[in-house]
């Protein structure tokens, strides 16, 4: 079973269920829309894999009961990412919070599931990039916690928290499943879904449409192709010993690096920016891009660096180029 598969991610993760020829529960809130979902009963139809289509809603529970029974796994992806938001409470934490208790609840009753693979955040093992020095470390790995973010500051690392936090609650009390947790950084690449709500989308739409042309924030994230993020939960679900949490990124970098990638690919295709934007500049311009004062204060011009070692030994994850990557997708969108 899969929530959030017609999404950015979801549907990559879909796409290398059914070509391995599973039989697939896809969860959708309006079976009618199926042009959320075609494209994946082509590729059902392709690699002779069943697809079935089932209504659920994140915020109804119980609405998966039925739905989990006779599954081996769930792949649970379904959380809202966006960087445009007007009620955090609505539009990010319940979804996530309460889903995240709905979905699991449902593997539990099920009496069939033996894993359950959670799409949480590279947001859950830190908040602001300042968060590095503060705690005195180096790098972030597996065994770090945001514990910076609230409702009103980081809203979307907060309910990222919240959320992992309760699945890991939730599989302490019983015996019947285990969970692997995937936590990528900033996701680029194609998208399968052409409705894709992805807020990796908006911020590349930012940058290719001049936005930041006067000058690049000094902001740094890490940065993995949406595809390695999909392969990582197929690893995940065909590795009998994975467990625990496992960051994903190819590279940390910040918005200029990545400028700088695209000019090289798209040589003045795009007004992209010359110059690092002085932090002083951001406490005035950043809330023209919904950045408050105190984002810029902790993230600006601090380095972040994260360990991935236990994707790539754990898992035999391989990375892709974070540069073909960025290509394709800004093909893809101009197109």
């Amino acid at each position: 079973m899969i929530t959030g598969g017609t999404g950015y991610i979801g549907s990559w993760i879909a796409k290398y269920l059914l070509e391995a020829g599973n039989t697939l529960r896809l969860c959708v809130r309006d079976e009618s829309k199926t042009e959320k979902y075609d494209f994946l009963l082509e590729i059902a139809k392709e690699n002779n894999a069943n697809l079935e289509i089932h209504e659920a809603d994140l915020l109804k529970l119980g609405s998966y009961d039925e739905i989990a029974k006779g599954c081996d796994e769930i792949f649970h992806i379904a959380s809202p990412f966006s960087l445009k938001i007007k009620d955090a409470q609505k539009q990010l934490i319940d979804p996530a919070l309460i889903g995240t208790k709905n979905v699991l609840e449902s593997a539990s009753k099920s009496g069939t599931v033996k894993r359950v693979i959670l799409t949480s955040s590279v947001a859950a093992v830190h908040g602001d990039n300042k968060d590095m020095k503060d705690q005195g470390l180096s790098e972030f790995n597996e065994s770090h916690w945001n514990k910076t973010s609230n409702i009103k500051h980081q809203p979307y690392s907060y309910s990222k928290v919240l959320a992992e936090g309760e699945a890991w609650k939730i599989n302490e009390i019983q015996n019947n499943w285990d969970l692997v947790v995937i936590n990528p950084s900033f996701v680029m690449g194609p998208t399968l879904s052409k409705g894709s709500l992805s807020g990796s989308i908006d911020f590349m739409e930012d940058i290719i449409k001049g936005k930041f042309a006067m000058g690049a924030p000094k902001l740094m994230f890490g940065f993995v192709d949406v595809r390695d993020v999909a392969k990582a939960h197929i690893l995940a679900s065909n590795n009998a010993n994975a467990k625990g949490r496992y960051i994903l990124a190819e590279r940390c970098m910040s918005v200029m690096d990545m400028t700088k990638i695209i000019e090289a690919r798209f040589p003045g295709k795009f007004k992209l920016p010359k110059m690092i934007s002085p932090k002083l500049l951001m406490y005035v311009v950043g809330p023209m891009f919904g950045i408050t004062a105190k984002f810029v204060s902790n993230n600006i011009g601090y380095p972040i660096k994260l360990n991935t070692t236990k994707s790539t030994k754990d898992l035999g994850l391989k990375y892709s180029s974070m540069e073909n990557a960025i290509e394709e997708m800004i093909v893809q969108m101009t197109e």
